[in-house]
């Protein structure tokens, strides 16, 4: 069976992405930095995933209306994908059928891989808030939360102000 190239003849755009028969079934989150260049972000594994729905679980029991999946945020020409992410009703359900939020939702959660370096988490949390976030947190592998604002690191959210530094 003969497999889909990738090519593109423009600069790519997340809905070329998205749509590409090449990359409906790729292991990785997919992401696009400022010069439009594909991102493949940590590959999905057994520890990441059991994170990432402990910080969902943990998140909507504190706040409710958890974004779990394709909270893909506009970052100029680039797009983020948040692995967790939290808004207001109101904001999801105008946004619901969109395959981008216009910005930032209000918590945009990360999992730190091993293969990520805290230069590229310090990205994220720069480019969140700078798209509307008003918290970005960071959850390592062992369930550590390190929050952070437009001030830098916070001690905890202030959004979910009992929620967990350590699920």
């Amino acid at each position: 069976m003969a497999h889909p190239t990738l090519s593109f003849d423009e600069p790519v755009e997340w809905q070329d992405l998205i749509d590409h028969p090449a990359l409906e079934d790729v292991p990785f989150k997919i992401e696009l930095d400022e010069r439009g260049c594909i991102v493949l972000a940590s590959p999905f594994s057994v520890q990441r995933g059991r994170m990432k729905a402990r910080l969902a679980r943990a998140l909507d029991a504190a706040c409710g209306d958890v974004v779990t999946f394709d909270a893909a945020v506009p970052m100029g020409r680039g797009v983020c994908v948040a692995d967790v992410a939290w808004t207001e009703p109101s904001f999801f359900s105008e946004h619901e059928d969109g395959i981008l939020f216009p910005t930032a939702p209000p918590i945009c959660a990360e999992i730190k891989s091993p293969s990520n370096t805290e230069a590229e988490m310090e990205e994220k949390v720069t480019l969140y808030l700078a798209k509307g976030a008003t918290e970005v947190w960071i959850c390592d592998l062992e369930g550590r939360v390190t929050f952070f604002g437009h001030e830098g690191e916070r001690g905890r959210s202030t959004l979910a102000p009992d929620f967990p530094s350590q699920i």
